[in-house]
């Protein structure tokens, strides 16, 4: 492997505004290299409907390896006020697939827009091509629509709303995907393939059958709560529990605080995503 692909990269959210022309070429040259039926009028105009992107460089020299755009939107479903972050078109070369940079930088953004307004329910928007987007959802967010085993009528309410708002016309209500139609840009065929192996797995097999004509290029719109009260839900009871229940000894201490984190159910839902994006 050369030099450059064992650099390490970072990853910085910039508002729309802040995003030059030749950030937006090179974006839009990484695009290309994974998605087929692309052209750079259509990536602009999606891009101009963003607030912003989170874009990926590599250390050494700067070099835009990946980028996700982002977008947000204050809606009411069913009577009640939310918040929508909506990550848009998002990709990362292959060479680092299993990085968590942009994780990372994601998770702080939603923390951040959620301190904005903690009292208003905040969800992560999500419409995925492939099944490595879905399991970003479904195996670190708790609460979330689709879900395997239950409904939540709810949050299928907010799909089809965010649906509605932006992409007007092309959600299949029967089946719950957006389907763009013949030509539409989708993953070339060898980027994300689900093999038999795959299948065996409870949420890839789900996806699929969600949203089984992936590989033209239909999508499959998700929502998870993500907003302070899932936070404290679930996170800082795990920190909680490992910084204040040591064991007298230090190792004991350090012994104990990997076991409670592997054991807690936010350390199971890490552990499976790197197990998956590694």
């Amino acid at each position: 492997m050369s030099a450059l692909h064992k650099s390490k990269i970072y990853t910085r959210y910039h508002r729309l505004d802040h995003i030059s022309v030749q950030e937006v070429r090179e974006m839009f040259k990484v695009f290309c290299r994974y998605y087929e039926n692309t052209s750079l009028e259509q990536f602009i105009s999606d891009l101009g409907r963003k607030s912003g992107a989170f874009i990926i460089r590599r250390k050494i020299d700067d070099a835009i390896v990946g980028f996700s755009t982002m977008g947000i939107y204050h809606m009411e479903v069913d009577g009640k006020k939310i918040r929508g972050i909506f990550s848009g078109d998002t990709i990362l070369e292959k060479e680092y697939w299993g990085n968590r940079a942009m994780n990372a930088a994601f998770v702080k953004r939603l923390v951040w827009e959620a301190l904005k307004d903690p009292f208003t329910p905040q969800y992560w928007f999500l419409i995925s091509k492939g099944y490595k987007t879905f399991l970003l959802m479904s195996r670190n967010f708790p609460d979330y629509y689709p879900h395997p085993e239950h409904e939540n009528a709810h949050m299928k309410h907010i799909v089809e709303a965010y649906c509605d708002k932006l992409f007007p016309g092309k959600l299949d209500r029967d089946a719950m995907v957006l389907d763009f139609g013949e030509g539409s840009n989708c993953l070339k065929s060898d980027v994300t393939p689900i093999t038999a192996e795959q299948r065996q797995e409870t949420d890839i097999a789900f996806f699929e059958q969600r949203n089984p004509q992936w590989a033209r290029g239909t999508e499959l719109p998700c929502v998870g709560r993500a907003d302070l009260v899932t936070f404290f839900q679930v996170i800082a009871p795990q920190v909680f529990k490992l910084l204040f229940k040591p064991s007298r000894s230090g190792a004991g201490w350090r012994r104990r605080l990997a076991n409670q984190w592997a054991d807690s159910s936010f350390g199971k839902a890490v552990a499976r995503h790197r197990a998956t994006m590694g």
